[in-house]
């Protein structure tokens, strides 16, 4: 069974989209080990919204945090401490795609980030969408990856930029999940056309 986590190069790529899309192809289960704010209509909610099949099981966030900060800062707001050994991963026989929160080296605490609770076993899959700097910020968090010895894909989001990908592509060797566009509007019908697109590629990791 597959263990995929998926994170991004920054806030607001396209995470939950591109979870939402690997849990429908794979008929996954879900798990966003940290949520930040948003309690009302968290990722978890938004992943359930957006897929069709009813294999998946969306597990519960080990820390549910009110404000929209960075966890260590929304975690110090609610008074609490997150403690990465309290982050388990759920039991679960089915693959898992477990969504990160930011980027890779979010604070969690004073000493954790989210790297620390990306198992070695995980296949990571980077979230990448173009904007001035998205360059850097991608063969950052890809080199840092591949630096700790896990298997890393990228996956854009977003409109075509030829200039960026191929240059992403050329300078980190990983492999290409493929692309999400710009889309009107993301409801099940969308997500599901990305999962049979993807399903391939995804299943062969």
């Amino acid at each position: 069974m597959q263990k995929i986590f998926v994170t991004g190069i920054s806030t607001e790529v396209g995470k939950t989209i591109t979870s939402a899309i690997i849990t429908e192809a794979l008929q996954a289960d879900y798990w966003k080990p940290v949520q930040a704010g948003e309690l009302e209509n968290t990722d978890p909610d938004k992943v359930k919204k957006l897929i069709s099949n009813t294999k998946t099981v969306i597990h519960p966030s080990s820390y549910e945090l009110r404000s929209p900060m960075s966890p260590h800062a929304a975690a110090e707001v609610d008074g609490e401490r997150i403690d990465r050994f309290h982050i388990k991963e759920p039991h679960t026989e089915n693959h898992l795609v477990i969504e990160g929160a930011g980027g890779l080296l979010v604070p969690l605490n004073e000493e954790d980030t989210i790297l620390d609770i990306i198992h070695p076993s995980y296949k990571i899959i980077v979230v990448s969408r173009h904007y001035l700097g998205s360059i850097n910020h991608t063969l950052l968090t890809i080199n840092l990856l591949k630096q700790k010895g896990y298997d890393v894909s990228v996956l854009f989001s977003g409109d075509v930029n030829p200039h960026t990908e191929n240059i992403i592509l050329h300078k980190t060797g990983v492999s290409l999940i493929g692309r999400i566009d710009e889309e009107e509007k993301f409801d099940k019908a969308v997500i599901k056309k990305y999962a049979d697109k993807f399903r391939h590629i995804l299943e062969s990791l």
